[in-house]
Formats: C-alpha cells, sequence, structure tokens
C-alpha cells in the first residue's frame, strides 16, 4: 500500500508543482516583541504552504524559555529561539504544520499520511514513545521541510532515517495537496 501511494503522489507531483506561493493564514499574538512576532510571519511566509487551509485564527503564545508545541488553536514559541532569526523558522512551520492536523485531517488522511510517513503511532497513547515515533510529529517535520527545502531550516533530514526524510519533498507535496483537493472537491464537507 504504501509504495502504491508513493507512485500515485509522486505521479500528481508534476501537476501540482506550479502551485501558489503561500498564504500566510490567520493568527493572533499574545506576547513577544515586534521583532519576534516578525519572525513568525517571515517563517509562514517564507513556506510555500498555504497555512490559510487551517479555518481557525491561531493565537500564537510567545514567551521567554517556553518550549515550542502547539494544541489545538495555539501555537507556543520561544522568544529566545525566535530571535536568532531564519534559525526558528522551520520550528514555527512544525508547530503550525500540527495545526493543519488538528483542524483540516481527518482520519482517514492521517490513515493515508502514515502509510507514507512511518511511525508507531499518530498520537501519544500509552508508554512515552520518542518524538521521531509518534506519526503526527512525522508529519509535522515533513510538512516544514517538503514546503520550505531551503538549507537554513533546521527540520532538514540529514538521511531517510531522520523524522523528515522518509518523503521525499516533491512527494510529500503531493500527497498532501492531492488531500487537501479531495477535501474541497468533496460534494459533503465535514471540515
Amino acid at each position: 500500500m504504501r509504495i502504491a501511494v508513493l507512485a500515485c503522489a509522486a505521479l500528481a507531483a508534476g501537476a501540482l508543482a506550479g502551485r501558489a506561493n503561500a498564504v500566510g493564514g490567520s493568527y493572533a499574538f499574545r506576547g513577544g516583541t515586534p521583532a519576534e512576532q516578525a519572525q513568525v510571519r517571515a517563517a509562514l511566509d517564507a513556506s510555500s504552504f498555504d497555512w490559510s487551509v487551517i479555518p481557525r485564527r491561531v493565537t500564537v503564545v510567545i514567551a521567554r524559555g517556553a518550549a515550542p508545541s502547539a494544541t489545538a488553536g495555539t501555537v507556543v514559541l520561544d522568544a529566545s529561539l525566535l530571535d536568532t532569526g531564519r534559525f526558528a523558522w522551520g520550528v514555527v512551520q512544525h508547530e503550525f504544520a500540527h495545526e493543519v492536523d488538528f483542524f483540516v485531517l481527518d482520519d482517514a488522511d492521517r490513515a493515508v499520511l502514515a502509510d507514507a510517513l512511518g511511525g508507531a503511532a499518530w498520537w501519544p497513547a500509552g508508554p512515552a514513545l520518542e518524538h521521531g515515533s509518534l506519526t503526527c510529529e512525522r508529519f509535522a517535520t515533513t510538512l516544514a521541510w517538503a514546503y520550505w527545502p531551503s538549507a537554513d531550516n533546521v527540520m532538514r533530514p540529514e538521511s531517510i532515517a531522520d523524522e523528515g526524510g522518509d518523503v521525499a519533498p516533491a512527494t510529500f507535496r503531493a500527497l498532501l495537496d492531492g488531500l487537501l483537493a479531495a477535501q474541497q472537491d468533496s460534494p459533503i464537507s465535514t471540515r
């Protein structure tokens, strides 16, 4: 099944290669300096992903010493990390990718993505799993890398064994773009 999914995604890559530039989405800040907030905007703008697919406003909480994380509707970022500039952009995109997971994907989408990305479980459950064993984390890292494949992206995999290295960027973009397009083409949308 995994090979079939990847093969279909690769075939669709050419058709979707002309994707429009990204749209920043809807978000509001709680905390952070104007410069730190500008880094979040720059990170989202650097990505070719259309963040406007997230159907609700995301609150971006910026606090010094905060561990980067995401819950449904909220992204938390460390002010010190944002102060590093471009170094932070992949992390910002990774956390926003969780918002795509929370609000855009359904279980059928997750099953298709899990088949391509691997991982022990989509969500944490039971015994603690390492970050890279969670498919939701593999998804977020791969999205951040696939839509901003820059040498500056800290989500860049060093090998295919790394968290974001299982699927080539073009293949992942085709797969995710296809899933998102299918949602829009669906006559009955529950999203």
